[in-house]
């Protein structure tokens, strides 16, 4: 597909950048039935024709990234080309009717002042159309489908998140109704982060915390609760357990905009996979292009890195997979790290030594080890 040139300044902003807006459902109803109208007008015409749909391309050739002229990092974002998708065209046909169909639901959704999950869609959908969802995933990428149709947020369109984050710490959170959570006496499991994003949207927070701490694994998360970790680094410590989810970033989010002298810093395993999701933190994804803009934050990289590999006994080293690999080798190529050399030199380091490193490695050294390691590269700002 052919892109659009365009000529950039060293003061590049984001105004060709296309995103999902938070809307209300008032004019979520009206696109739905405006792209509804022009279907039924093209359907009888004279010449009648079945109305194409108008996608945002999600893809690398559609998506940028850059360095501003002052130096600060600007988010992954995607710009404003779009393909056809036809419904006359064997290959597309059911992907075609997939997005009809989601939008029928959001419709009925938003009417009734209903929220629903993704999972809860795929059993409805599941239940309703067999021959065209078999799988989650295919929900999932419906659901983006409908985003960048009608340019509007999932959530929006009445379409929780899903969730899978925590948090703990030295963080008060006042819901709506004026009852407050404190986020230090709660058990190992942490506060659990809400999927329904206006929620979270609409918690406001006290905390004397110096530093947000995100933790890959539940594991370490559980282990830094216990400790009362945040006890003697005053901090906010936060788990979407793997690759962060949507509430997640979006809880994130609001804690920068609320806080926004508070460092970011993140505890991943040394692996491709560990600094995959410090990007997601920090530009956003491709595949939610259209919603990851409005979410990214300045992620920087604790650990683990390189230079804590004399920490590591070499029976705790594992080889890299064949997939451990065609990550590294994608996230080398993307334009996200284009100008950050120090994650290039680290990653490529990573491929060539071969090995991965993952957290609990640190346990070598006893329990209590963990929580020496980050506060000693906390206080001494080593991170990236």
């Amino acid at each position: 597909m052919a892109m659009a040139s365009r000529e950039e300044t060293p003061f590049h902003t984001l105004e060709y950048a296309c995103t999902a807006e938070s809307v209300p459902s008032e004019e979520v109803h009206a696109r739905i039935q405006s792209l509804m109208l022009l279907f039924l007008k093209n359907l009888t015409a004279v010449r009648p024709s079945i109305l194409d749909l108008s996608l945002l391309c999600r893809s690398a050739e559609n998506c940028h990234a850059k360095t501003s002229f002052f130096g600060a990092d600007e988010p992954l974002f995607l710009s404003h080309s779009t393909y056809n998708r036809p419904f006359v065209k064997k290959q597309f046909t059911k992907a075609f009717v997939r997005v009809w169909m989601v939008l029928r639901i959001s419709y009925q959704l938003l009417e009734e002042g209903k929220q629903a999950t993704q999972r809860e869609l795929f059993y409805r959908l599941l239940s309703e159309s067999p021959g065209f969802f078999k799988c989650q995933q295919q929900v999932n990428d419906t659901i983006q489908d409908v985003v960048a149709v009608l340019k509007c947020s999932r959530n929006s369109l009445g379409i929780l998140a899903s969730s899978k984050g925590s948090v703990t710490g030295r963080l008060l959170i006042q819901e709506p109704n004026g009852s407050l959570l404190d986020c230090t006496k709660i058990g190992s499991a942490g506060q659990v982060i809400s999927g329904d994003l206006k929620c979270v949207q609409n918690w406001r927070f006290q905390s004397d915390a110096r530093y947000i701490l995100l933790v890959e694994k539940d594991a370490i998360f559980q282990r830094l609760q216990e400790d009362r970790f945040f006890h003697s680094v005053p901090c906010i410590i936060i788990t979407a357990r793997g690759y962060p989810d949507l509430a997640s970033r979006v809880f994130l989010h609001q804690l920068r905009c609320s806080f926004p002298l508070l460092p970011i810093v993140a505890l991943v395993d040394w692996n491709p996979a560990g600094l995959a999701i410090i990007c997601t933190y920090k530009f956003g994804s491709i595949r939610m292009g259209l919603e990851a803009l409005s979410y990214v934050c300045d992620v920087k990289w604790l650990g683990l890195r390189s230079r804590d590999l004399e920490l590591i006994p070499k029976e705790s080293h594992l080889p890299l997979t064949a997939k451990d690999r065609r990550l590294g080798a994608s996230l080398l190529s993307s334009k996200m790290l284009q100008n950050k050399e120090q994650y290039k030199q680290e990653l490529a380091y990573m491929l060539e030594f071969g090995q991965r490193i993952e957290i609990e490695a640190l346990y070598a050294h006893g329990y209590s080890f963990l929580g020496k390691y980050v506060s000693q590269k906390i206080v001494q700002r080593d991170y990236i």
